[in-house]
């Protein structure tokens, strides 16, 4: 990874830290034991998915800016599949509350998607390589 993506990782992953700690005592408030260990484990797939996510437009950004965005499509639309399917197959469970998992999810994914956008809007990235050719001028 390049510094400009640990950068966006971290203002993606520390908000989200932040407000699922929160979560966890929010959770433990009203759902007790099992509540803070749904949060617990929505913190934890939420953090595995979307960094596992930024690592893939990482490296297919490298590729090509085409794959970049193929890849960040592709990968959102995975995540987000992937998620619904926990949460559906979790929704019945006695080992922890499926609401509160459910609801961190939600909220976790959310703080996630909106500190990544403002890590990458606090970039500073050219949008015109300074010393590129235009195809088809000569020197």
């Amino acid at each position: 990874m390049q510094a400009n993506d640990v950068r966006v990782l971290k203002g993606a992953a520390v908000p989200t830290v932040a407000v699922g700690v929160i979560a966890v005592i929010v959770s433990a408030i009203f759902a007790g034991f099992e509540g803070a260990l749904g949060a617990v484990i929505a913190l934890g797939l939420v953090a595995a998915f979307f960094t596992v996510g930024l690592i893939v437009v990482t490296w297919a950004g490298r590729i090509s800016p085409m794959a970049m965005f193929a890849s960040a499509v592709l990968s959102y639309l995975v995540k987000v599949i992937a998620i619904m399917i926990t949460l559906r197959a979790f929704e019945t469970t006695t080992v922890f509350n499926p609401k509160a998992f459910a609801w961190s999810v939600i909220v976790l994914t959310v703080v996630w998607t909106f500190g990544e956008m403002r890590g990458f809007m606090k970039l500073r990235l050219l949008y015109v390589e300074p010393d590129s050719k235009v195809p088809g001028q000569g020197n």
